[in-house]
């Protein structure tokens, strides 16, 4: 019974930290998607006439 239990515990730990990382990478992507689109929007912004 207990050894199930560790077994359950390791397999948790592990896909916790696959999916840390998951999001950790995704997070990051996008933080640098925006931060490069937030630019080019102030870039473009003389470039507009009304």
């Amino acid at each position: 019974m207990e050894e199930k239990t560790y077994k359950t515990m390791g397999g948790s730990g592990a896909l916790s930290i696959a999916v840390g990382v998951i999001v950790l990478v995704v997070g990051i992507t996008s933080g640098v998607l925006l931060l490069i689109s937030g630019a080019k929007l102030l870039a473009g912004r003389s470039k507009i006439l009304f």
